[in-house]
């Protein structure tokens, strides 16, 4: 399979900060939705993108948390939206479709990870429902303001999905719930929607990509027990991290999805995964987790999925 999944020499690296990835860009009159964009990586989203001028819708699952979150950030509004919950998304997309406004930029920040098995809507598996069906209808209900936007689509995966391709005979864990495995197909996913709303968007001036953030430890880890994360050797018993280097700071967490959002050094690419603020290369064969599994970024896989989320969630931009 040849695959574009190659660095382009950014200038940038692991250590940038969203902020430094944003010198010289002006947002003024930007309008963008970043989901999670109250807590961890996508709250630094949020505060850089303000920064550079842009406003920032955040639908939040938990508004009173959300709005105590962002207070003081101008340039910010605040709507509801749960992602496990479909009709929650149609409520927030129409809300915001009546508003009349475009969207230049949407960023799928929010996710959970490695919670136990839970079930939402119909008995979906609630990491794949949340990560991925969730984010699959917001973009599809809210396609015609993206599309009129022109808008580059975000989708934060993560380093997870070298621990699963798609169960295509099993994708809600109907029996041997593994939540890392849960977890991984679901980033998978996150990366295949991406390849895919890429190849469907791009005549209309939409561009999508995803991403691994780094390793950052954030809320995102609110569903791990303390003692899991002294066993894998992140924290001490204490709660201390224990390998700074290993770790980037929510700044620099943040750095990848928001230059992915608007570097210029992207204009004209898409449906590619990212890490370090560059264009990633293939996974080595070695197993070392650096890179992009070839079962993410497969045209195929990733048409399958966009019809099976459709099929799922009874909504589809692009249908007819």
């Amino acid at each position: 399979m040849t695959t574009a999944q190659h660095k382009i020499g950014s200038g940038f690296d692991a250590k940038s900060t969203a902020d430094d990835v944003l010198k010289g860009i002006d947002l003024t009159g930007k309008l963008a939705i970043v989901t999670g964009g109250y807590s961890g990586i996508g709250l630094e989203t949020t505060r850089a993108l303000t920064k550079a001028g842009a406003r920032v819708v955040v639908p939040a699952r938990r508004p009173d948390t959300a709005r105590e979150a962002v207070a003081g950030i101008e340039g910010v509004e605040l709507d509801e939206l749960d992602l496990g919950d479909l009709e929650s998304v149609r409520g927030f997309a129409d809300r915001f479709l009546a508003s009349g406004r475009t969207v230049d930029l949407v960023v799928d920040s929010a996710g959970i990870m490695a919670c136990p098995e839970t079930r939402v809507g119909p008995g979906w598996e609630a990491q794949f429902a949340t990560n991925h069906l969730g984010h699959f209808a917001l973009v599809n209900r809210l396609w015609p303001a993206i599309a009129a936007g022109g808008a580059r689509v975000v989708s934060v995966s993560s380093t997870g999905h070298h621990a699963s391709g798609i169960r295509w005979d099993d994708i809600h864990w109907s029996h041997g719930y593994d939540k890392w495995e849960a977890y991984g197909q679901a980033k998978t996913a996150n990366v295949l929607f991406a390849v895919h709303l890429d190849r469907l968007g791009a005549e209309h001036g939409v561009r999508a990509f995803a991403l691994h953030p780094g390793g950052i430890l954030t809320p995102l880890q609110r569903h791990l027990a303390t003692e899991e994360m002294v066993e894998r050797g992140w924290i001490d018993e204490d709660g201390n991290m224990l390998h700074p280097e290993l770790f980037k700071t929510p700044e620099q967490g943040a750095a990848t999805q928001v230059w992915a959002a608007t570097s210029p050094q992207l204009d004209g690419l898409g449906g590619v995964y990212l890490e370090d603020c560059d264009i990633a290369e293939p996974a080595p064969a070695d197993g070392e987790r650096t890179g992009v599994k070839e079962w993410a970024i497969d045209p195929e896989q990733a048409a399958r999925l966009w019809k099976l989320s459709a099929d799922l969630t009874g909504v589809d931009a692009f249908a007819g």
